[in-house]
């Protein structure tokens, strides 16, 4: 039986224009045999859900600078719940306080990467964690 590659949707909510790192995390996870869709610059949170949704997504990744992460983290995990559909992991990284990362993990974040984390330690939380769940 040949195993499926998780496929997980990463995105830039907001208003942020910087996507040079999401841009480098997208394609280590590639390197690394992830299935990535990355959604572009300036996504709406229900953008990003219906982009997972239509795209049967097991991950949803996010990329926040903008000091805008616990109304985006926030919105997403409403609307996946709002869509039953928890069962997405969602991580993500960027100019993140220390204090926040507790409470977006209270909200149901699954991991949060601060600057200059290692890719490489990245793409290995991914594979680690985020498994197909929507296999044919």
């Amino acid at each position: 039986m040949v195993e499926s590659a998780a496929r997980v949707v990463v995105a830039k909510p907001g208003l942020d224009g910087h996507d040079r790192g999401v841009k480098v995390v997208a394609r280590v996870l590639r390197d690394a045999g992830v299935e990535v869709i990355y959604t572009g610059l300036r996504q709406t949170p229900e953008m990003i859900v219906a982009a997972a949704l239509q795209e049967d997504a097991d991950g949803i990744g996010l990329s926040v600078l903008s000091g805008a992460h616990m109304t985006m983290f926030g919105r997403v995990m409403e609307l996946l719940e709002e869509n039953d559909a928890t069962d997405i992991l969602v991580f993500g990284g960027g100019i993140i306080p220390e204090e926040d990362i507790e409470r977006l993990e209270g909200l149901g974040v699954a991991k949060v990467f601060t600057p200059g984390a290692p890719t490489a330690d990245i793409a290995a939380w991914v594979k680690e964690n985020i498994r197909p769940i929507h296999a044919a």
